[in-house]
């Protein structure tokens, strides 16, 4: 039952069925920004449908390409080659960090000056990791109080660069390859820790060559990209929802078909056999450099799990849900490295600390993560989401395993990634 944007959740028994969810976003926002610098028309089947996507797609119109989205969820871009078009007013990236960070790689090598705002909640988030890289090639960039949205870019003349983040991240990495595509020169990057790759498989999937060697990944600038016609494969990260569901019914069974299986994203599914689920993988298949294929799930009894160091980074979507779910798992979890995690949409190790405390769970919060033990019984509660679409569909799971009802506040935040969440959640619950 939902009212005023709240939600009531009741228990479950067990969750049953099969599912296709929907298009990756991070594979989805770098298709739409790809497509723009290359020529031609691109179109994208199964494009994730939130509001973060959106924004990707209405500044992509906003630089002078066009963009449709017919009846059947298929994306049209017709790009305009290296050289966009001057906006006529501010790019609005609302909610979504991604757009922000990774257009301001395209932007960087522009002849033009643009502004990006967002919402109150992007405004807070730390900008600083992309700007030093991009002004070290040459662009021009100013950040409100330094480091934060909006910011104001000048474009410019790109020289390569050799950079070393101090963070793993993949958006900076790929904001930097982004605008090596349009510099003068080689650009390389070396990760302190290997993050998503979806960046690298979709410049070699538009065309564009790229070397790469362990954790650094090299591009020589000024190739010229060409239209894709693609499948987006479905959204591993909502996907976790619904395998974490499943994994602490005894009786579940869950089928994900069409799901995105690329090996910098998949260490949910390890983290979930040591949890003690039995995972199969089958019909595997390759989609322009991405792992596509159905995922099967029965639960099971496993043991402690300890998240830390570059596992941490591959998993920073799924550890709110990973972390909801730890009491009710037979071992725990202990989470470190995650200190990301507080300049999200909201500060999510904390965000979960509470919402885990209010059910009348065992949390320990550290600077970088969490100690919960498993074998724990949590009661219904106010669940408040911090208008955080992760925070919220990660409790919504587990109020599902809660002694008597729960109600989640400002649910409607979940249409920053997956609008049809809660239908589709529905849909499997067995009560």
């Amino acid at each position: 039952m939902q009212e005023s944007g709240s939600l009531v959740i009741r228990p479950a028994r067990n969750i049953l069925g099969s599912l296709r969810v929907p298009g990756d976003k991070s594979i989805s926002h770098r298709y739409a920004m790809l497509a723009a610098v290359a020529g031609g028309r691109s179109r994208f089947r199964n494009f994730a449908p939130g509001a973060d996507c959106a924004s990707t797609l209405h500044c992509v119109r906003e630089l002078g390409c066009g963009v449709e989205r017919d009846a059947e969820g298929v994306v049209s871009v017709d790009g305009v080659g290296a050289r966009l078009r001057p906006p006529a007013g501010p790019l609005d990236c609302g909610n979504s960090g991604s757009t922000m960070r990774m257009l301001s790689g395209l932007l960087a090598g522009q002849d033009f000056a643009s502004d990006l705002v967002g919402d109150a909640s992007l405004s807070c988030r730390p900008m600083k990791r992309i700007i030093e890289p991009l002004t070290r090639m040459g662009a021009e960039i100013r950040g409100t109080d330094g480091d934060r949205a909006p910011l104001h870019i000048r474009g410019a003349r790109l020289h390569g660069i050799d950079y070393r983040p101090a963070v793993a991240s993949a958006q900076v990495k790929t904001s930097v390859l982004f605008a090596g595509l349009l510099a003068e020169g080689r650009t390389s990057v070396e990760e302190p820790a290997r993050t998503r790759d979806h960046g690298e498989l979709a410049l070699r999937a538009f065309g564009a060559e790229l070397e790469r060697t362990q954790n650094r990944v090299s591009i020589e600038g000024r190739q010229q990209l060409h239209p894709l016609d693609a499948f987006v494969p479905g959204d591993i990260s909502s996907a976790a929802f619904f395998l974490c569901a499943a994994s602490i019914f005894p009786e579940s069974n869950m089928v994900i078909d069409g799901v995105l299986l690329n090996p910098t994203r998949s260490a949910l599914l390890d983290v979930l056999t040591a949890m003690g689920s039995r995972i199969s993988m089958m019909r595997v298949e390759e989609s322009n450099g991405e792992l596509v294929g159905t995922i099967s799930l029965v639960p099971g009894r496993g043991r402690p799990v300890k998240v830390e160091g570059a596992l941490t980074a591959l998993l920073i979507d799924e550890l709110p849900v990973l972390a909801a779910i730890a009491p009710f798992t037979a071992g725990g979890l202990e989470v470190r490295d995650a200190g990301e995690l507080r300049v999200k949409e909201s500060d999510r190790l904390s965000a979960v600390t509470r919402n885990l405390q209010a059910m009348g769970a065992q949390v320990e919060e550290t600077d970088t993560g969490w100690r919960i033990p498993g074998r724990q019984r949590l009661h219904g509660a106010e669940i408040q989401s911090c208008d955080d679409h992760r925070i919220a569909m990660a409790f919504a799971v587990a109020a599902l395993h809660a002694e008597g009802e729960s109600v989640l506040r400002n649910a409607e935040c979940v249409a920053i990634s997956y609008p049809a969440f809660f239908d589709d959640l529905e849909k499997l619950v067995e009560r």
